[in-house]
């Protein structure tokens, strides 16, 4: 399976980098424009910046399956491992989300994160159907995107006071997920990863909605929170595939 505790934690980690520059307005039709403009432009370098980050994920986690690199990160030094990692590159695109080093600063940390994926991978493309499951949580991930992008743009009301709970969600997740490390009940895994499942995509469209009216100008920020959700919501839905659709025969 993944790095333990991965995606929880990310989603931790999510919500100390999410930390906004307000669009600041007069009330003036050019400036109405002008926000316009930097909200579209923030969009547009958001998504463009999200499917080049999907290259090094998939490069991290073709490395992990083919080499094994990360075959013996179980438990607690899998967590280890991991929180170390990732707290490190979080702390990096924070200091360099403003400069030019940011992006790079970020797609390494996507390349770090397809290695942690590639122990679930490796179980799960074992089983005799393994390529399907691994081509349905894609599926379904992205079923999931599509819809949250449509519902920013549709959702007219003000959601912002969503986060603090969404954190909560988040926060029973990373505990729930850490104290399962050492318990290592299926139930409890089965568990966690359909309530992450929720929690992220809700995320989703928590995150897509402050791009969408405005609250967040930086793309790499904005790109980072994405890809968070992204990522914990197909590590979910190939972790319960592969708990319950896979096939050894």
């Amino acid at each position: 399976m993944s790095a333990p505790g991965s995606g929880p934690t990310s989603q931790m980690m999510k919500e100390i980098t999410t930390m906004t520059d307000q669009v600041h307005t007069g009330g003036r039709f050019g400036t109405a424009v002008s926000s316009d403009a930097q909200r579209n432009k923030v969009m547009r370098n958001t998504y463009w910046l999200l499917a080049l980050s999907m290259l090094p994920t998939v490069l991290g986690a073709w490395i992990g399956v083919q080499t094994g690199i990360t075959a013996a990160l179980t438990g607690g030094i899998g967590l280890i491992v991991f929180l170390g990692g990732a707290f490190g590159f979080m702390y990096a695109i924070e200091k360099t989300k403003n400069s030019a080093a940011g992006v790079p600063v970020l797609l390494g940390f996507t390349f770090f994160m397809g290695l942690m994926l590639s122990r679930l991978l490796a179980t799960v493309l074992g089983f005799s159907n393994g390529s399907s499951l691994v081509m349905t949580a894609f599926g379904g991930t992205a079923g999931v995107f599509f819809i949250m992008a449509n519902l920013s743009t549709v959702i007219k009301r003000d959601i912002s006071g969503m986060g603090k709970w969404l954190f909560v969600g988040a926060l029973a997740i990373m505990i729930g997920a850490v104290i399962n490390v050492f318990v290592g009940s299926p139930a409890a895994m089965a568990a966690i990863a359909t309530l992450a499942i929720v929690v992220f995509s809700l995320y989703l469209l928590y995150d897509l909605k402050r791009i969408v009216d405005g609250g967040e100008t930086n793309y790499i920020t904005a790109t980072l929170g994405l890809y968070l959700s992204v990522f914990n919501i197909f590590q979910s839905l190939l972790m319960l595939l592969g708990m319950f659709g896979g096939d050894r025969e």
